[in-house]
Formats: structure tokens, C-alpha cells, sequence
């Protein structure tokens, strides 16, 4: 895709598509495990696999921050058309991929009972979500190689061929899910085992495809080295990106255990409605991840005003597209909980999460687009300190007075729109201020603040 030339709105919604697809895909890893859980076990297996979500986020998402850096340092350099520069990224990216994911492994295995006993997980379920999470960690080098790869192709605008690969994937998840729980009865073991062999045939793919991608973003085992230089530059941006995605997931790990408190009809609930929010929340990934694009390759070839129709379109589709989308789900609530479960305490648990927190998820496109256009200007760290103060910080002090002031289940999820809201315009007035700094300076360079 040509980023740097012509009218912005299609290109932007044709680069989105497939990304909201994708993310709709591989939120159904664990819709459809959680989906099979629901019909043929019991409400604590469904919590056991649900509830798991912050856990994975955490280790998983300092990891995927890199990942991002990885996609502004390639769109930069083909902006600038420094080719030489883009190949040698490549290679380092894949090493980084591999070391990520079996470091991932590593730790998700050694540390997941200690962190659900920290959770205060119910020990009706403990057992059950410490086996599901050691499982799943043993596919992480495989949701690594996928997720770095996909950073590489979405450099260049394509974003078509991860989406088919996660198809392929998704539809092996659903085979296997059927085949291990519905016929052999392996129950949580199965969902998870499940997943892993789906993300490892999802690897394969991504693999096959940038083995055989046109240059410069072949990859080759001949140029199997990595570059100190772009790893560097990739961490400067990818990690305060990372970060802020892991301390918004400790945020919800305390307001994890705070809905833990509910019991396990209310841990199920909750995980059954944190599913649509995800399929919405994809929508806002998947425009904050064509600002980045966009931003990237614009910048690097010195188009300050096509950065700042980038943003702006950006913005306007992801906070009407999820504002639809939410509203859609909330207004079929009782079918769209009807997939899961037909436990009437779970699905009430899951309408107040709908009520209180998804039909006012679009505001998180205010922080999250605005965030991704300064970080494809090069400035990662200013996003991050606003965001952790707005989904950390702000919640944290939420869950300590929740406690204390009015102790129901729809009060403790009012927090959520209260910082989307906060964030969202502190974010907004930073992405205005850095606008005006960079494009105030004569050159472009990768050198980030």
C-alpha cells in the first residue's frame, strides 16, 4: 500500500479491515474455548478459562510494545527509503520474536498460581486456571513469531495475509476445542491444548509468508544477525509502550480480584462480557495501529500534514465504528450472552458489565489513536505516563475507596468510562503539544523522546 500519496480516508479504512478481523480472530481463541467451557462444563471451568485475560496481558503485553516499536522503526526507514536499514530490521525483529517468546514461556508457566493466588482467585477455580495457564504459555514463542511478524507486514500496508493466517488458526481452534472437550472430555486441558497447536500452525503461516515476502522485507537466514542499532530504537518506543499495556493490565488484575470478591458466577459474567468488549476494543487497535503506520511512513518522508489528516481520520472512524459496534451488542445483549452460557446468574453479571462499562467503550479511542500518533512522531514516553496515571493510578485508588464506600459489582465497573473520559483528554492536549514541537523542527530523525 501506498502510504505516501493519495486521498488518506480509503487507504486508512482498507489498511483497518483486516485488522479489526484479525483482532475479532484471535479474541475467538479464547471465545470459542470459552464458548465450548460453557456448553459442555460448569460455570467454574467457564471462570477458569475467562478470568485468565489480565494474567496473560501482563507478562504478554511489555512483549507486543516491542512489537509496535518494531513497526514505527520499518515504516520510518521505508519513508525515508533507506532499504538497506529495512532488512536489517527485519532479521532483528525475528530474533527478538523467538527470545521473547520462550523468555514468555518461561515465566507464564513458573509464575501462574502464584499471581491467581494473589488474585484471590476462589479455590473452586484455582486448580482449573493454573492448568489452563500453564498450557497456554507453552504456545507463546508461536504468539510471538505471529505478533512481531504481523508488525512487519502491517510497515508495508499489508495487513490481508495475517488476517488469513489467523483464519486458518481460529478454524483449527474450533476443530480441536470440539474434538478434545465435546468427544474426549479433556475439559480445561483441551481448550488449552487446543490453542497452543493453533497458534503454532498461525507461526508457520506468518513464517511462510515473510520467507516469501518481496524485498526489503524478505526474511532471510542468510541476514540472521541482530542489529544493536534497531533494537535499540525499537526499544525506546516499543518499551514505554509495553509498559503502559502492562500497567494497565495490573489495574485490571486488582479490579480482577475485586470482582473475584463476587464469587464464581460473577467471575464468569464478567469474562463472558469482557469477550464483546474485546471484539469492540480491536476496532480501536486496529485504527490506533494504522496511526502508527501512517504516522510512521509520512514522517519519515517529511509530510507533516498528511500525519495530521492521518490522526484525525483515524479518530473519527474509531470512535464512530465502536461507538456502533457497542451499541449493536448492548441492544442484542441477551442473545449475544446466549452464545455462552444459559446460567441466568452469569448473564445477569454480564448485562451490568454491558451497562456499565461496554456501550461507553469508544471513548477509549481518544487516548489510544491519539497515543499512536505520537509515538509514530518517535515521543513513546509521554502516552505512556498520562495513560498510567488515567488506567492505573485513578483505578487503584477506585478499588481501595469502592471498598469502603458502596460494595455492588456496577460500582466497582463505574471506574472505566470515569478514566476513559480523564485520559482520553489528557492525551489528546499532549498529542496537540508534541505536534507542534516536531513539526517545528527541520529534519527527521529516529531520535525518540
Amino acid at each position: 500500500m501506498d502510504m505516501l500519496h493519495g486521498p488518506l480516508a480509503g487507504k486508512i479504512i482498507v489498511f483497518a479491515i483486516p485488522l479489526i478481523a484479525s483482532g475479532i480472530l484471535q479474541q475467538s481463541f479464547n471465545a470459542v474455548d470459552v464458548a465450548v467451557i460453557g456448553r459442555y462444563s460448569t460455570s467454574h471451568a467457564i471462570a477458569a478459562v475467562g478470568s485468565n485475560g489480565p494474567i496473560i496481558s501482563i507478562l504478554v503485553n511489555l512483549f507486543l510494545g516491542i512489537a509496535v516499536g518494531a513497526n514505527v522503526v520499518i515504516a520510518t526507514y521505508i519513508g525515508q527509503r533507506h532499504f538497506d536499514a529495512v532488512k536489517r530490521s527485519v532479521s532483528t525483529v525475528m530474533i527478538v520474536a523467538l527470545l521473547s517468546g520462550f523468555l514468555l514461556l518461561g515465566l507464564g508457566t513458573a509464575l501462574a498460581r502464584p499471581i491467581l493466588e494473589a488474585m484471590s482467585a476462589p479455590p473452586d477455580v484455582l486448580e482449573l486456571a493454573s492448568e489452563y495457564l500453564r498450557i497456554y504459555f507453552c504456545g507463546m514463542p508461536f504468539i510471538m513469531i505471529y505478533n512481531f511478524g504481523s508488525a512487519i507486514m502491517r510497515s508495508v500496508g499489508d495487513t490481508g495475509r495475517p488476517f488469513y493466517s489467523l483464519l486458518a488458526a481460529t478454524l483449527c481452534n474450533l476443530l480441536l476445542d470440539w474434538l478434545f472437550v465435546g468427544v474426549f472430555g479433556m475439559g480445561v486441558s483441551g481448550v488449552a491444548w487446543a490453542t497452543v497447536i493453533s497458534n503454532g500452525l498461525n507461526a508457520a503461516i506468518m513464517i511462510w509468508f515473510l520467507l516469501n515476502e518481496p524485498e526489503p522485507v524478505t526474511l532471510s537466514l542468510r541476514r540472521w544477525t541482530l542489529s544493536r542499532t534497531d533494537f535499540k530504537k525499537m526499544l525506546q518506543i516499543g518499551v514505554p509502550a509495553g509498559l503502559q499495556g502492562m500497567v494497565f493490565s495490573i489495574s485490571n488484575i486488582f479490579i480482577q480480584a475485586a470482582i473475584n470478591r463476587f464469587g464464581a458466577d460473577a467471575i464468569a459474567g464478567s469474562a463472558t462480557a469482557l469477550t464483546y468488549e474485546a471484539y469492540c476494543y480491536f476496532i480501536v487497535a486496529a485504527f490506533s495501529q494504522a496511526t502508527i503506520a501512517f504516522t510512521g511512513q509520512n514522517y519519515g518522508a517529511g509530510l507533516p500534514d498528511r500525519c495530521k489528516r492521518v490522526v484525525f481520520i483515524c479518530m473519527a472512524y474509531s470512535l464512530l465504528i465502536c461507538g456502533a459496534a457497542n451499541a449493536l451488542i448492548v441492544w442484542q445483549a441477551k442473545a449475544c450472552l446466549g452464545l455462552f452460557t444459559t446460567d441466568q446468574e452469569v448473564i445477569r453479571y454480564a448485562l451490568i458489565r454491558f451497562h456499565t462499562v461496554l456501550v461507553f467503550q469508544a471513548l477509549a479511542s481518544t487516548y489510544e489513536v491519539s497515543g499512536s500518533y505520537m509515538r509514530g512522531l518517535g515521543y513513546s514516553v509521554t502516552p505512556m505516563l498520562l495513560t498510567i496515571f488515567g488506567t492505573c493510578v485513578l483505578r487503584l485508588g477506585w478499588v481501595y475507596i469502592f471498598t469502603g464506600i458502596e460494595n455492588t459489582f456496577s460500582m466497582l465497573l463505574t471506574i472505566y468510562p470515569i478514566t476513559w473520559a480523564v485520559t482520553g483528554a489528557a492525551v489528546i492536549g499532549a498529542a496537540v503539544y508534541v505536534q507542534r514541537k516536531v513539526f517545528g523542527k527541520t529534519t527527521v530523525s529516529l531520535n525518540h523522546k
